[in-house]
C-alpha cells in the first residue's frame, strides 16, 4: 500500500539567492529617482509667477518634487 506524506511544508527558494527581487528594488528605486527629476525639470521651467499661482515658491521645488512623487 502507498502512503502519501503531507507533513512536510513545500520549500520555496528565490531563484539566484534573490536577484531578482534586488533586480526589482532596484528598478523601482530608479524609477522613483527619475519621477523626482521630472517633476523638479517641469516645475523648474515654469516662472515665478506660475510657481505662485499653483502655490509654490522656487526654493520650494525639491521638496514638492520628493512629496509629489511618493
Amino acid at each position: 500500500m502507498a502512503v502519501i506524506d503531507h507533513t512536510r511544508s513545500a520549500v520555496v527558494t528565490q531563484p539566484f539567492g534573490g536577484f531578482a527581487e534586488t533586480i526589482r528594488s532596484t528598478y523601482a528605486r530608479v524609477q522613483a529617482w527619475n519621477d523626482v527629476r521630472v517633476t523638479r525639470k517641469s516645475l523648474s521651467a515654469l516662472s515665478d509667477h506660475e510657481l505662485a499661482d499653483i502655490g509654490i515658491e522656487r526654493c520650494d521645488i525639491d521638496v514638492v518634487a520628493k512629496k509629489m512623487s511618493r
